[in-house]
């Protein structure tokens, strides 16, 4: 069986006697429920008896009331049960993939994924598309000519088996409880909710049918959690409810103050993830990529430690199997192989505009939610999504934190279609950019790493 289908509310949640206004004033009194009362309701919210402004209701009872560990799996396991399990024990090595809660610059997953499948661990990667200032790795892999995100879960399970890795987006019938309740939860400003994030991320990470789970919990001004404290307890709370689902979880803590690597946008990002997997590419985007894969070769069994974890995965790199994979994987998946390799076949936009400093200095900052934001009015991004993306648009930092810089110096490179957006944008890009007379000391990438 390629799938399983759950069972449903009436077999799973037996009797349940209140009535759904009477769950809800439950939650809004501070109680807690019962694992047939959550299954109960999310099953009720798939099957149209339990309604949206039923649904918003409980959600806004959850922001504030909050739910304990064992609710918050319970919801887990239902808005994952709620649609069809992916069923890969054909494949008897452990099947790792890794999540980030989204940042600026963030093309880890383009390439983490062929570099963890080339050293021998499964990865079946389900991913998702950006929605404001943050990316997402489905836009930026499409910005390979021909590249196709779309297949049925049997396609999915074939590619993993095959090639060991597939990269593509969520389907249908995978945690349909989760795409309503956070299309939901987006219109009722009640996303900022630990439990509910949790639940969100986890349901369809776990429908995969995944053993093992890295979590890049991404912590600053461009980030999701914008305090190490909001980001250490969603951290926990994945790890904990994780585990609780029987999977095993690390969430390792990494900064997002600045943007991360130097390109932001989709054909530009996915170039430089390519680099990496050629032995280039930023120096925090490889760290981060090793420190996350090092992870992912650990809970998969083919390494004992992370020093040995790191070499392999240079090893990789060095011998070529990284950047082989990746063609594989782009051919398999219907791209031209020959991008992966061979940049100039990648989207390019028409004109180049640069943003000068207007005083010297060393770079200290640059803020990453406003080159998130220029960005998207670029049109690399969305603000609704319904929005089509431009993968050729973007932006190229030429000066990071840590930089000198003299009057004249170019901070970064705007590629665009138009004159007109270029204008919008080059002043927000210029004030993204904090330069000091003297430089700072720059934090660790990585903050800590969370397995309990």
């Amino acid at each position: 069986m390629a799938t399983r289908k759950r069972a449903t509310s009436k077999k799973r949640s037996g009797e349940i006697k209140q009535s759904t206004p009477e769950l809800i004033a439950k939650k809004r009194d501070g109680g807690a429920f019962t694992d047939a009362e959550i299954t109960h309701l999310i099953n009720g919210y798939v099957s149209g008896d339990v309604t949206d402004y039923q649904m918003s209701s409980l959600a806004m009872a959850i922001f504030f009331r909050g739910m304990t560990p064992k609710e918050t799996a319970a919801l887990t396991l239902a808005m994952r049960d709620s649609g069809e399990v992916v069923d890969l024990s054909s494949i008897k090595q452990p099947k790792v993939d890794k999540h980030s809660t989204g940042g600026v610059g963030d093309k880890i997953s383009i390439c983490l994924a062929p570099m963890v499948a080339a050293c021998g661990v499964p990865v079946p990667m389900i991913s998702g598309r950006g929605l404001g200032h943050t990316g997402g790795t489905l836009d930026k892999l499409e910005a390979i000519p021909g590249f196709s995100v779309d297949t049925t879960t049997k396609g999915f399970i074939k590619e993993v088996k095959k090639i060991g890795c597939s990269l593509i987006g969520q389907t249908a019938d995978l945690a349909p409880a989760d795409k309503r309740l956070y299309a939901l939860r987006d219109v009722t400003a009640t996303v900022e909710s630990i439990p509910l994030i949790t639940a969100s991320i986890l349901s369809k990470k776990l429908a995969e049918g995944i053993d093992a789970l890295v979590l890049d919990v991404k912590v600053g001004r461009g980030a999701f959690m914008k305090t190490e404290e909001d980001a250490r307890a969603l951290a926990r709370s994945l790890v904990r409810v994780g585990r609780l689902a029987g999977k095993k979880v690390t969430a390792i803590l990494t900064r997002m103050d600045d943007p991360l690597g130097h390109a932001v946008g989709n054909a530009l990002e996915t170039i430089e993830a390519f680099e990496v997997l050629m032995g280039g590419g930023p120096e925090d985007v490889r760290e981060i990529t090793l420190a996350l894969g090092a992870e992912m070769l650990r809970m998969g069994g083919v390494a004992k430690n992370e020093s040995q974890a790191r070499k392999q995965l240079l090893a990789s790199i060095a011998d070529g199997s990284a950047i082989k994979k990746m063609e594989e994987i782009v051919k398999y998946q219907g791209g031209d192989p020959r991008a992966v390799t061979e940049h100039d076949r990648m989207p390019r936009a028409p004109k180049r505009t640069k943003v000068k400093a207007k005083k010297a200095g060393v770079v200290t900052e640059i803020d990453a939610l406003e080159i998130g934001l220029a960005s998207v009015g670029l049109g690399a991004g969305r603000s609704r999504a319904d929005q089509a993306v431009d993968p050729a648009v973007g932006i190229m930092l030429e000066k990071k934190p840590g930089d000198r810089v003299k009057v004249g110096d170019t901070l970064a490179t705007l590629h665009v279609r138009d004159s007109k957006t270029a204008n919008a944008a080059r002043p927000r890009v210029a004030a993204a950019y904090s330069i000091k007379g003297r430089g700072k000391k720059l934090p660790p990438l990585i903050m800590d790493v969370i397995r309990r």
